[in-house]
């Protein structure tokens, strides 16, 4: 039988795995057909192993492995906590962006709020300004009307002065003849 080492996730994709030496196979292989050859627990898929002996030969084993296989589960812990800090730092950026994004919208939306108040008092001033032109344009034609009426009257008064100036005058009195 032949032994495996951890899944592939567990090893750097970079790093080659290191070869099992020869008496750590034959120990788990040892462990393996202890385990396969185990007494079974009635009326289950269980077996019933030592529990001592199980362990004492995985510590065995454990001494026995490769120092790179040590160094390979430390460089996939150190691994690890490297995408955690890295991950975390990419949360932070994230939500600094969020958060600036949204300053940003609400800038936006204060801007646009001033661009309509704007426009709406543009719009009033501009009917102000109509209403005040209007009314300014009905004061002004009652004041020319009103100076019509009174030039109109001044040009019949002086009409009539000008015929009363026209009119024959009556003969004169003819002087006394002294006799």
């Amino acid at each position: 039988m032949s032994a495996e080492l951890p899944p592939s996730d567990q090893v750097p994709p970079d790093q080659p795995i290191p070869p099992l030496p020869g008496h750590v196979l034959d120990m788990l292989e040892k462990l393996m057909i202890e385990i396969e050859n185990a007494r079974q627990v009635p009326l289950s898929n269980s077996v019933m192993v030592s529990q001592e002996e199980v362990l004492d030969d995985l510590a065995r084993i454990q001494k026995e492995l490769p120092e790179e296989l040590r160094a390979a589960r430390w460089m996939v812990r150190e691994r690890e906590a490297y995408i955690a800090r890295t991950n975390e730092t990419a949360r932070g950026v994230i939500a600094e962006a969020k958060k600036r994004s949204d300053e940003m919208t609400s800038e936006s939306y204060i801007v646009q709020e001033a661009v309509e108040e704007a426009n709406t008092l543009v719009r009033n001033a501009e009917s102000e300004a109509r209403r005040i032109r209007l009314e300014s344009e009905d004061f002004a034609e009652r004041q020319l009307a009103e100076a019509e009426t009174v030039l109109g009257e001044l040009l019949r008064y002086v009409r009539e002065a000008r015929a009363e100036l026209h009119q024959a005058l009556p003969p004169a009195e003819e002087p006394p003849i002294s006799q």
